[in-house]
């Protein structure tokens, strides 16, 4: 059961009216997490910006998913998890593919390098060396690559720790009064 409600535009603030109205004009719908978000413009403000801006990385979308996986695994969000499991079936992985992305790897050695640096962002970016950021680019990974997979960690523990902390899960484990999931 969600520990914060979305929020219908007419209960927001101006602000976050302004920004839920028209992703409702654009896409029908918010969904549970935009909407609660919602409760901080500031939030929602950012989320969206660096949502729209992570649609520009260099990292290929079903490369971009594994690395999503592996994150949201290790965060423990099972709404993101469904999302990215949907999204990473719609550009062709295979269920081999999610699994292995879910275990932090992947059958193809480059990107598994890539989604465990992905990992250690997330987990320990402390321990990333020199020569950690080395071999990534001996493999062919450029900085802006580098520099893109923070972002994507970033965004996905944005999302990940704010459905965990609103208590928002997908629709079959939302009760019957819950808000539809994002």
């Amino acid at each position: 059961m969600p520990r914060l409600v979305p929020l219908d535009p007419q209960q927001a603030s101006s602000t976050a009216r302004t920004l839920l109205t028209g992703i409702i004009d654009r896409h029908g719908d918010a969904g549970a997490m935009v909407r609660t978000m919602a409760h901080s413009p500031a939030l929602l403000q950012g989320y969206l910006e660096l949502s729209r801006a992570m649609k520009r990385a260099a990292i290929p979308r079903p490369l971009g998913e594994k690395i999503s996986l592996a994150v949201q695994e290790r965060l423990g969000c099972a709404l993101c998890l469904e999302a990215h499991t949907a999204a990473a079936r719609s550009v062709g992985l295979t269920e081999i593919d999610i699994s292995l992305a879910r275990d932090g790897t992947a059958t193809d050695a480059r990107d598994a390098d890539l989604i465990t640096y992905a990992v250690r962002v997330l987990t320990e970016p402390n321990t990333i060396t020199d020569t950690d950021v080395q071999q990534l680019r001996a493999h062919g990974w450029s900085d802006r690559i580098l520099a893109d997979v923070v972002g994507l960690v970033a965004l996905n523990q944005l999302t990940g720790a704010f459905n965990l902390v609103a208590g928002l899960e997908p629709a079959e484990h939302t009760a019957p009064t819950g808000a539809p999931a994002s």
